[in-house]
């Protein structure tokens, strides 16, 4: 049985650092993209960062030079850390691995974080509400 486990949420104070793990376990191969979806209150959900097994990375520019994601030594492992929070960052992060395509390439439904079809593990999400 496949578990997407995410961990480190919970209230930042603005300014302070913020690292998120994601596992996925269960799964035999290693994953080839793995990365996160941030939901902000209400707006739609962003792909906000993805690493592939060669480590190309992605961020949007709404988090570029801000976040940071990096795969750890456990297999299917990613972190995803910021050094600063900004309000902005508040929100429900999920974590998702994908053994098709790239994230970049899953289409959403709107409103949704979670990509359509078979395309791997999701996980339940973990909130980050950031206070001043």
């Amino acid at each position: 049985e496949v578990h997407v486990v995410e961990s480190g949420g919970g209230s930042v104070q603005a300014g302070g650092p913020l690292r998120l793990t994601c596992t996925v376990s269960g799964v035999i191969s290693d994953l080839p993209d793995m990365g996160w979806y941030l939901h902000r209150p209400g707006q739609e959900c962003e792909l906000i960062s993805s690493i592939s097994p060669q480590g190309q990375r992605f961020y949007p520019d709404s988090v570029k030079g801000r976040f940071s994601i990096s795969r750890g030594t456990v297999k299917n492992t990613v972190y995803l850390e910021v050094e600063s929070v900004e309000s902005a960052d508040t929100g429900v992060y999920y974590c998702a691995a994908t053994h098709t395509q790239p994230l970049t390439r899953l289409l959403r439904r709107a409103g949704s974080c979670r990509p359509l079809g078979d395309f791997g593990y999701f996980g339940q999400g973990t909130q980050v509400t950031v206070t001043s």
